[in-house]
């Protein structure tokens, strides 16, 4: 796993960033999810790597990143802060324009990253989810029951992390198998570091925090572009479960493309083999499709 990537400790002063890097070719950064670490891309990143320089990051909070203090109205795990991170560890890494795919919580960076520094993001791949607002515009019980990390771990602390303090495998099990994507998908190794990857304390508050900052401040932030008519600049590739959440909620809207294409003009997409963690359901689908798009002429 990850045989012939380098590991990097990035120190960026207010955060520390743990990457896995290889490969030649234009740059791509990958964003994991929750309860993810950047494990789950380990069967997608090598064959990246055959064709562009992979980076990739534990977000600020997660796997074996820092977990920098928070703050009253959870700025610091802001997914603009968190964008910032990753823009500062590109360019320590002298990669200073690049290409972004993440999932779940990671996509949610990546495409703040992509409005809040366009300059530096040529393409933008967000996997199985739609921009925080209208996911909170459009909530309902559908939300609240399925994808009860939203509602949970936004609570004030510390009942969530308590909770997760208590039951970091039940918690694992019940995303890994309840979210659409076969158990069987994931070796006993990869959920137990999942598992690890919520024992500590200081992890658990900062993923709580995550969470708390996508239920009010960055909210605010998609709520602010949105009036001020800010658009994603690059071209977007939009990848869902085709029979998950995002298939089904969406529909009255036109689906997952038509709510990404009011905020980007350049945007394709498609229904995935799997459920929520498609990616590591289907890596070489998932694969093959960020090849294509990162690799279409002038990429990078």
């Amino acid at each position: 796993m990850f045989e012939h990537f380098q590991p990097i400790d990035v120190d960026l002063g207010k955060a520390g960033i743990f990457v896995r890097r290889a490969g030649e070719g234009p740059p791509v950064l990958l964003l994991h999810g929750f309860p993810q670490t950047h494990l789950m891309w380990r069967d997608i990143a090598p064959a990246l790597a055959d064709r562009f320089t992979v980076i990739c990051a534990d977000l600020r909070g997660y796997g074996r990143s820092t977990c920098p203090p928070s703050s009253a109205d959870h700025a610091p795990y802001a997914k603009r802060t968190m964008a910032s991170d990753l823009v500062a560890m590109m360019a320590r890494l002298g990669l200073t324009s690049f290409m972004v795919a993440g999932h779940d919580r990671g996509g949610r960076v990546a495409y703040r990253m992509a409005l809040d520094h366009p300059g530096r993001v040529a393409k933008l791949a967000v996997l199985d989810i739609v921009p925080t607002a209208d996911a909170w515009d459009r909530a309902d019980d559908r939300l609240a029951l399925g994808y009860w990390p939203w509602s949970l771990l936004a609570q004030p602390e510390p009942l969530p992390e308590t909770i997760l303090a208590g039951a970091a495998e039940a918690i694992v099990d019940n995303a890994l198998g309840g979210w659409g994507s076969a158990p069987d998908v994931f070796s006993a190794g990869i959920r137990q570091a999942y598992v690890d990857a919520l024992r500590d304390p200081a992890h658990i508050h900062a993923i709580c925090e995550e969470y708390r900052a996508a239920a009010t401040i960055d909210r605010e932030h998609d709520q602010a572009d949105k009036t001020a008519g800010r658009r994603i600049a690059c071209p977007v590739l939009a990848l869902w479960s085709g029979q998950g959440a995002l298939a089904e909620w969406y529909a009255d809207e036109g689906g997952p493309l038509a709510l990404w294409r009011s905020w980007a003009d350049d945007v394709r997409g498609r229904a995935m083999a799997g459920g929520h963690f498609f990616p590591e359901e289907a890596p070489g689908q998932t694969a093959g499709a960020l090849i294509d798009f990162f690799g279409e002429a002038g990429a990078g």
